[in-house]
């Protein structure tokens, strides 16, 4: 058996012990009948800096999730970019793309749109402490922005990430890992829970920076990629 063999047989097998293990625990779990998470959380909003009950879960009550949520994208980002060293690049030139006519509709449309969609993101950023909205949201927006420029011809591939856009990608993570050392600071032994007077700039400090690394990360995923597609279709 080679290495590789062996490597992914040693993978597989704790990827299935930490499943079972996980159902395991859900199911060992006491039923109750007298626990409301919803009602636990609307008791303690007040503490949590927010006045909308899923920014509050997600960012303060929750942030541990989060924070994993965040470490995952940029892993599945890693994976794409090493990927993306193993291919042979191709050229091919902005302008061939452009002289046809329904990528000529996708660039008046990306000048339209994008500044549109940037004020979006923005909204959906500032209204996340009161009701729906977050940086989740406004960064999958700042994302559909970015396919649409690159779409349009307004946006070149990522073939090689410059090093200011690699520090985008991982900012908000090292943003967030920056307050949740401050909160250890200003709360010795609790880690990630925000002193009340400053939890509401606490997260929305969070949020504006994880607002551009996830959109960066989530756009990634197309624009780290696009260039292969782009090299399929000028061969078809």
């Amino acid at each position: 058996m080679s290495m590789k063999s062996l490597l992914n047989a040693v993978v597989i097998f704790f990827s299935a012990t930490l499943g079972l293990t996980l159902i395991w625990a859900i199911l060992e779990l006491p039923v109750s009948n007298h626990i409301h998470l919803s009602e636990q959380v609307l008791i303690q909003l007040d503490a949590s800096g927010v006045r909308h009950p899923t920014t509050a879960v997600l960012l303060n009550f929750r942030g541990f999730d989060t924070l994993l949520e965040v470490m995952v994208l940029l892993l599945a980002l890693l994976g794409v970019l090493d990927q993306t060293k193993k291919r042979k690049p191709k050229n091919l030139s902005i302008s061939i793309r452009l002289n046809q006519p329904y990528l000529q509709a996708l660039l008046w449309s990306a000048r339209v749109l994008v500044p549109m969609m940037v004020l979006v993101a923005g909204y959906l950023l500032g209204v996340g402490g009161y009701q729906p909205g977050g940086a989740f949201q406004a960064a999958a927006v700042l994302a559909a922005a970015g396919v649409l420029l690159n779409l349009s011809g307004l946006l070149p591939t990522w073939r090689e990430p410059s090093w200011s856009l690699r520090l985008g990608f991982i900012f908000g993570l090292l943003l967030f890992l920056l307050i949740t050392a401050m909160t250890l600071f200003l709360s010795p032994g609790l880690l990630l829970q925000y002193p009340i007077t400053l939890a509401g700039i606490f997260i929305l400090i969070i949020e504006a920076g994880l607002t551009l690394s996830l959109g960066l990360i989530l756009a990634g995923f197309f624009l780290l990629l696009s260039d292969e597609v782009n090299n399929k279709k000028a061969d078809e």
